[in-house]
């Protein structure tokens, strides 16, 4: 069975026992002596970390990404409704459904759990919550397997902008209003096909990991890239964000290798590329990895190989990789979205769309940057909860 569908049968705590080759890993790693990832190579260089600082919290000040269309970012202000405006939306007996390009990791059940908490705060009956794992046949099936519960609202991200457009659009023509998450089908307009899009800045998220990584190389060395191949919009922008900002900031950190990888299994397919890497440029400085599970078969292959010094830089703050800043061990950083409250304002959105509010076309929350200093509160703010005793108790000094 893939892991990816274990982690969706069996929920957040046994997610850790989901993935065996990775975490076993870590887990090993956590009593033994090693390599400090937030130690940058070749010593600390105050300028160099401070020109890196700057650059940080300019990223986290702004959001670089464009929504799908093209269209400018609007803040998640936009989405605020009134006390009048919330009791007009309890008044409709109003439901909704959730259809998820994927279920398996951190973020999915973040956005979900957001989704939920403010559609229960307005009065909106969830009547449908399902998941696609990355199957774009599977993903037409549940949305047509929702539509027989007529919800008034559907909120979802497409597994495939083409091959799910047509299920879609049969949705908006049955009345049902539709905001997306991240990516919209292929040929939708706003305001006409679909109430708006939430994301997090993707591309910002993919700028602020390789500044991370960068930092801790010291501006120089090797890496290699394991990539979502895959025509999805946000690991894009992700893999274009972090690969601009390389080449553009830091000339003398080279790329010398790149894979793609397609799932469903993404941490045992990034862990082969990941080996394949180590062995054919022994001197491999780091890897970047498209997000937190991909990240978790490179950590293996790191482990495997014996590479404690290998610095490995991310997106999203799922528990496996937020351990391991927790330790210190391999993983330098990465650009964290804030999928709880993209979720509560994609519920917002939908909402005002029930009462004829206007609403923006793309709305985006700024990223964030998490090392192994700052993981904890991160943590909070990327979940909405404090951080899980096991990543508290990993945390070294």
């Amino acid at each position: 069975m893939p892991t990816s569908v274990l982690r969706r049968r069996l929920g957040a705590a046994v997610r850790l026992a989901a993935v065996p080759a990775a975490m076993c890993l870590l887990l090993t790693s956590c009593s033994a002596a090693g390599t400090s990832a937030s130690a940058p190579a070749g010593g600390a260089d105050k300028a160099f970390d401070a020109k890196v600082d700057a650059s940080l919290a300019s990223v986290e000040s702004q959001v670089l990404s464009t929504g799908p269309n093209g269209e400018k970012p609007a803040s998640a202000d936009a989405a605020t409704l009134t006390d009048a405006q919330v009791a007009q939306v309890k008044g409709l007996g109003a439901t909704a459904a959730i259809t998820m390009h994927y279920a398996g990791d951190d973020w999915s059940t973040s956005q979900i759990k957001g989704l939920q908490d403010e559609f229960g705060r307005l009065g909106i009956t969830v009547v449908s919550s399902t998941d696609a794992n990355f199957d774009p046949a599977q993903q037409v099936s549940d949305i047509e397997n929702a539509m027989t519960r007529k919800p008034s609202v559907m909120v979802s991200l497409p597994t495939d902008p083409v091959a799910t457009a047509g299920a879609y659009r049969a949705a908006a023509a049955a009345g049902t209003k539709l905001v997306f998450m991240d990516n919209v089908p292929k040929g939708f307009v706003a305001g006409k096909d679909y109430v708006s899009t939430v994301s997090a800045d993707n591309y910002g998220n993919g700028v602020i990991s390789a500044h991370l990584m960068a930092r801790a190389l010291g501006g120089k060395g090797t890496i290699g890239l394991v990539f979502h191949e895959a025509d999805f919009f946000v690991t894009k922008q992700r893999y274009q964000g972090f690969k601009e900002t390389i080449a553009k900031d830091y000339p003398d950190i080279k790329i010398v290798a790149e894979q793609g990888i397609a799932g469903p299994d993404f941490a045992g397919d990034a862990q082969r590329v990941s080996a394949a890497m180590l062995s054919q440029n022994p001197d491999l400085s780091g890897i970047w990895a498209v997000w937190d599970v991909p990240a978790e078969g490179v950590l293996a292959a790191a482990r495997a190989a014996g590479r404690d010094d290998l610095k490995v830089a991310t997106q999203d703050l799922g528990l496996n990789v937020a351990i391991a800043l927790a330790q210190d061990r391999n993983v330098v950083g990465l650009g964290a979205q804030r999928p709880y409250e993209q979720g509560v304002t994609e519920a917002r959105l939908a909402a005002l769309s029930l009462i004829g509010q206007q609403v923006p076309a793309y709305v985006a929350l700024p990223s964030l940057g998490v090392t192994h200093d700052n993981v904890l509160d991160a943590w909070k703010t990327v979940y909405s909860q404090d951080a899980p005793a096991q990543l508290r108790d990993s945390f070294v000094k």
